[in-house]
């Protein structure tokens, strides 16, 4: 085992625990994330009435997943980097960015799906 509070090496049950802290702690202090989880919410509701197969819950709930992992990452990504460096940087801007737009792209990827499915359904 590491240093105490180390999350290096440890068992699973606590590696989970780690890991449901950040979602909550993500979920309470980031907005978006909330939009993205009500998001999500909303989507399972439609599949439920809509009755699609396995493969569209499959493909609607993998891209609610990207979604909200790639909203998680850019969160930590920005606390991290403004713990390490809270002064202006470009290279701190640069990657913020990068994160900001891979959220987008996901979202875009999502809104894909959903689109995709409305089609299908209509078509039925």
């Amino acid at each position: 085992m590491g240093a105490p509070g180390d999350h290096k090496n440890q068992a699973f049950p606590a590696r989970l625990r780690f890991a449901l802290h950040g979602l909550a702690r993500g979920v309470r202090t980031e907005a978006s994330l909330r939009v993205q989880a009500a998001s999500l919410a909303a989507a399972v509701v439609a599949l439920l009435l809509l009755h699609p197969g396995p493969v569209w819950w499959a493909l609607v709930l993998l891209a609610a997943a990207a979604v909200l992992a790639a909203e998680l990452l850019n969160t930590a990504l920005e606390q991290l980097a403004d713990e390490l460096h809270p002064q202006d940087s470009p290279g701190v801007r640069n990657a913020k960015d990068c994160a900001a737009a891979a959220v987008l792209v996901a979202s875009l990827g999502a809104l894909a799906v959903a689109l995709a499915l409305a089609v299908h359904l209509l078509r039925r």
